[in-house]
């Protein structure tokens, strides 16, 4: 008698639900990342690495006002620096003091360096970057997208503050409101009558365009409105401090980076919302940076690491 087993119905049923559930499984896996695929973390959003007061490793904070250059790479502060390095700097009149102060810090530090420092402007110093007669440029504005194109980059080397001065025997003696200091350099306050000081005629002192300064306030204190071009205004031939503040006169009024007028005897700064250049609340504030051309020179890389160190930072403010 033949032996009896389950039905092939049985057999059949089982098959069913074993292809139905490995079906199930493959449909429903979890896709494996492909590693040629997988998008790279953005790489920012154009904030500035600022290096801070302990060292030389950047952090990030952004800067208003333009596109913020991107430093390629940190700058360690040099242990030693060989005899015979030479450092060229051109650029911002804003950063002569700066410039001067971190030459003679540098030169006393490493025996043997020299560092040639000149005050052409911060568009002229990019030019003499881009053409290789300089190897740093000092700039009073953040670096523009064709700059960056051209393989150049920057780091933040110290925060100024842009000062509004009048001639001490200037018989205006008040404080100006951010809304006045519009209207008298954008050409429709042409009398001190019209921002609280007694009749007569405004004289404006105005840089030239290659000025970083000149840049930096049309974008910050005109909100990027054009300087009045009127008979009132006169706008100097070279980017300098000292001719500004010579023809200001009895009448005139001018704008120049904080440090280079806070110890002049012949003008007086005024203050803007009833704040001083020195003041937290102060609102012309702007960062100043070093460009250089990457990938940086053995002696960029030394020169930058000592500026942002703390050695580099104390050698700044001397005299200060």
């Amino acid at each position: 008698m033949a032996k009896s087993g389950p039905p092939p119905i049985l057999f059949i049923l089982l098959f069913l639900l074993l292809a139905g559930g490995g079906w199930f499984f493959f449909m429903n896996k979890p896709a494996t990342p492909d590693a040629s695929n997988t998008s790279p973390a953005p790489a920012g959003d154009g904030a500035v690495p600022v290096a801070p007061a302990g060292g030389s490793v950047p952090s990030v904070a952004p800067v208003a006002g333009g596109t913020s250059p991107v430093a390629a790479t940190s700058f360690a502060p040099p242990a030693s620096v060989p005899a015979g390095t030479a450092v060229r700097i051109d650029g911002s009149t804003s950063m002569v003091t700066i410039n001067l102060n971190l030459k003679n810090g540098f030169q006393t530090k490493f025996s043997g360096t020299t560092v040639e420092a000149k005050a052409n402007g911060s568009s002229n110093g990019i030019k003499d970057l881009v053409a290789g007669t300089a190897d740093i440029a000092a700039i009073s504005t953040p670096l523009k997208p064709e700059d960056q194109a051209k393989g150049l980059a920057a780091v933040p080397i110290a925060l100024d503050t842009i000062a509004l001065v009048v001639g001490t025997n200037n018989p205006f003696t008040g404080g100006l409101t951010s809304a006045q200091v519009q209207d008298i350099f954008k050409g429709s306050a042409l009398d001190w009558s019209k921002v609280g000081g007694p009749a007569g005629p405004i004289k404006v002192i105005n840089r030239p365009e290659v000025s970083g300064t000149h840049q930096t306030f049309k974008e910050q204190v005109l909100a990027g409105a054009n300087f009045g071009t009127g008979a009132n205004v006169t706008t100097l031939d070279r980017d300098a401090t000292t001719p500004l503040l010579q023809a200001l006169g009895n009448n005139g009024i001018g704008y120049a980076t904080f440090a280079q007028v806070v110890n002049q005897k012949t003008v007086r700064v005024v203050p803007v919302n009833g704040a001083t250049p020195d003041a937290g609340n102060y609102p012309y504030k702007r960062q100043l940076y070093y460009a250089y051309k990457n990938p940086p020179s053995q002696a960029v890389k030394d020169f930058l690491g000592y500026a942002t160190s703390p050695d580099g930072q104390k050698a700044m403010l001397a005299g200060n």
